[in-house]
């Protein structure tokens, strides 16, 4: 299907001068803030939560820069450089996955918008709504593996950081719990509609053990970053 100007427009996906598509990483936040607040449906949570684990990771990141090269914090160098290396990438994977969700998402759109008058229409046009549909389970669910791993970076950026930088380090964490609820009930609300049982039944497998891990590192986490704040 050839997309056209209007088109886009009307599915809320940015585009320059040109009529090019554009990534919604490359907007400034105030203009990502305006998208959200607009009234199309891209970008949507789904790309808010990604960024929030974006976020998060790069507060990680800050954290283990102020942290090496402190001489009463030598023995945890090691592991804040680490963690420094991990949330940079980690970053990356996020803020990715903001444009990889808005495609998503689009995605359902074009296939649900495919014609169905004839009996072949609508066989290609249910074939492709279950691929988009399985696709816009599955970025939300790398978002959510994403925050986990935030999780587990955040744990000792509060544990083991600098001491004057334990609030950044604490908002990480929160950030990594927002974008893994996020997450969760964006793969869970495309579910329903998928008719692959083994599939769906795989992806609320996964959904359940990220979450009592994810759960776990965060109580964990949390009680010491209180314990700091006095």
């Amino acid at each position: 299907m050839v997309w056209g100007h209007s088109t886009w427009a009307t599915l809320g996906i940015l585009c320059n001068s040109r009529g090019d598509a554009m990534k919604l990483v490359e907007l400034s936040v105030q203009d990502f803030v305006g998208r959200l607040a607009g009234g199309t449906a891209v970008p949507g949570g789904g790309s808010a939560g990604a960024l929030c684990g974006a976020l998060g990771a790069a507060l990680c990141t800050m954290v283990s820069s102020l942290t090496l090269g402190r001489e009463d914090s030598k023995p945890s160098w090691d592991e804040m450089k680490q963690v420094g290396d991990e949330a940079q990438a980690l970053a990356a994977h996020f803020l990715d996955l903001v444009d990889r969700d808005a495609a998503a998402y689009q995605e359902v759109v074009a296939a649900a918008r495919l014609p169905r008058t004839t009996e072949e229409e609508k066989n290609v046009r249910h074939a492709a709504l279950q691929g988009a549909l399985q696709t816009a389970a599955l970025v939300p669910l790398e978002t959510l593996r994403a925050a986990e791993k935030l999780m587990r970076l955040a744990k000792p950026a509060i544990e083991l950081g600098n001491p004057k930088v334990v609030t950044d380090a604490g908002a990480a964490l929160h950030l990594a719990r927002a974008a893994a609820a996020v997450a969760m009930a964006n793969v869970r609300i495309n579910l329903p509609g998928i008719e692959d049982e083994a599939f769906v039944g795989t992806c609320r497998q996964e959904i359940r053990e990220i979450l009592k891990r994810a759960n776990r590192l965060f109580e964990e986490a949390d009680r010491h970053f209180e314990l700091q704040l006095g």
